[in-house]
């Protein structure tokens, strides 16, 4: 047998293994893409919602005029859903949030009632104050034109696309090696391969190869669904996009094999890698921006080998930067890969 024998054949069978599972296809390809559709529609491009406002119906008769003029004002205006309700009830309203805004008009002025800490009530107070005092008549000194711009990229979509790659190039490279492994532990395969002529270099190498090649697929077909259902942009160079993938994948799959090196049950398995995983699916800004956590976090964000991997697959992918812009980030992959798989080869044990 030729010195690649064991690997060849290993890879092979490992192959032929997974094409095998239809659980395991559709996990590794079919989940991303279903993913990636729900949150596209969810998050797709609507119109600004309109902003709730409720008004106090006055009870003092020099107030009635002032109501009716407000609540007319507000209800002539498309951005807003104006209501009129008596002042319990406005109260309620807006303590279980079915309202961003209670506006209480006087023959003096108007005051407003919000929440403080509602993202949505500070801009409904903006909005309808504006709403209010163009109503009375303000003008404004300064002339303002306004020019929408939508620029490829600035979806959520977009913004999504890259992370779940590298979310599913993570949870492949942990969960299609540590897991396979640790099976084959548990089910006295591992032993048998012990009196072949196989080193563990060469079963190790399998491993991550197996999980390189099933990486081109779900490469190709989360941004070909991107593409023809949500019309996303590559900017960068697809070979660009493929060797950072290719890159993360090798990455995570050194890390697969450090987990699974020495666990011995199903259970340890599953725990070591759901404490990898998790910092890595909070802070690494696969569904929201990392720069959203405090500076003081960051060099340890920045660090993590998922974030390392998102932010240079959105600068391929969305900015169309090349290769040698993201050296940082690609030599961190490396480092992140080839440590990983020495330790793991220092630590593997058959049994």
């Amino acid at each position: 047998m030729s010195r690649t024998g064991p690997f060849r054949t290993l890879l092979l069978s490992r192959l032929r293994e997974f094409y095998r599972e239809p659980e395991a296809i559709f996990w590794v390809y079919g989940f991303p893409v279903l993913l990636a559709i729900g949150l596209g529609i969810a998050f797709r491009e609507r119109p600004p919602e309109e902003v709730r406002v409720d008004v106090v119906v006055a009870a003092a008769a020099p107030d009635a005029g002032a109501t009716a003029a407000a609540l007319k004002a507000l209800e002539g205006d498309r951005r807003f859903r104006a209501r009129s309700c008596a002042g319990e009830e406005c109260a309620q309203r807006l303590r279980l949030g079915r309202t961003d805004i209670v506006v209480v008009a006087r023959a003096g002025g108007v005051e407003f009632r919000f929440d403080p800490t509602r993202p949505e009530s500070i801009l409904a107070r903006a909005r309808a104050e504006d709403a209010l005092q163009r109503a009375a008549g303000r003008i404004d000194p300064v002339a303002v034109a306004e020019r929408q711009v939508e620029e490829p990229g600035s979806r959520y979509i977009d913004f999504l696309i890259p992370g779940l790659l590298g979310m599913n190039l993570m949870g492949g490279g942990l969960w299609g090696i540590g897991f396979v492994i640790v099976d084959m532990r548990v089910r006295k395969l591992l032993k048998r391969l012990v009196a072949t002529p196989m080193r563990r270099s060469d079963f190790l190498l399998a491993m991550m190869g197996s999980r390189i090649l099933f990486m081109l697929p779900e490469v190709a077909l989360l941004l070909l669904a991107g593409s023809l259902l949500f019309q996303v942009r590559v900017q960068g160079s697809l070979l660009a996009v493929l060797a950072v993938s290719l890159l993360g994948a090798v990455s995570f799959a050194g890390l697969g094999l450090l987990v699974a090196c020495r666990a011995q049950k199903i259970e340890t398995v599953s725990g070591l890698m759901n404490v990898v995983m998790l910092p890595m699916w909070l802070l690494s800004g696969i569904f929201f921006s990392s720069e959203r956590f405090p500076a003081i976090l960051q060099p340890v964000i920045q660090a993590l080998p998922l974030t390392m991997l998102n932010d240079a697959l959105r600068a391929v992918i969305l900015e169309g930067a090349g290769l040698a812009s993201q050296s940082l980030r690609i030599a961190g992959l490396v480092l992140w890969g080839a440590a990983s798989f020495v330790l793991a080869l220092r630590w593997f044990r058959w049994s």
